[in-house]
């Protein structure tokens, strides 16, 4: 079995609002980084069979709906999950496994710049931890049961 590639600027992005996901991207991309986009966690799942994101974008609402599929999608070593809502909406409560498996959770688009600062920081945490490089393993998927 071959295991996933690992790349530090590689950014996946889960959502259904087209517009927000583009300039969100977009944005991601002018900062140095590569991002895929995808509409559904099933679709994002089996390209990370293949090549493991470093940081996950998930919109909350995909996110809840699905917390054991977005759970089982691989990050590399050392990397995050982050949330995202629309700015106009009101967040309801995260399940606690979810809540454990997050790093942050963003309003976009208000927030892009936090989220740019964000992606950095954790780039920055994975190469100064020495868990930037080829050799090492992928975070593992959840293994738990989703309470």
């Amino acid at each position: 079995m071959e295991l996933p590639t690992m790349d530090t600027t590689y950014l996946m992005v889960i959502g259904t609002d087209v517009a927000l996901l583009e300039g969100t991207a977009q944005q991601l991309a002018a900062a140095g980084h590569r991002v895929a986009v995808y509409t559904s966690v099933a679709e994002a799942r089996l390209a990370a069979g293949a090549r493991s994101p470093l940081l996950l974008l998930a919109e909350r609402e995909l996110a809840i709906h699905g917390v054991a599929d977005l759970l089982t999608i691989p990050i590399c070593a050392g990397g995050a999950r982050l949330l995202y809502r629309a700015a106009a909406t009101i967040p309801a409560s995260l399940p606690p496994a979810l809540q454990r498996a997050v790093l942050a959770e963003l309003a976009l688009p208000l927030e892009r710049q936090r989220l740019v600062a964000l992606v950095q920081s954790v780039i920055t945490r994975v190469r100064e931890t020495g868990r930037d490089g080829a050799h090492l393993r992928m975070t593992p998927a959840e293994g738990r049961p989703v309470i």
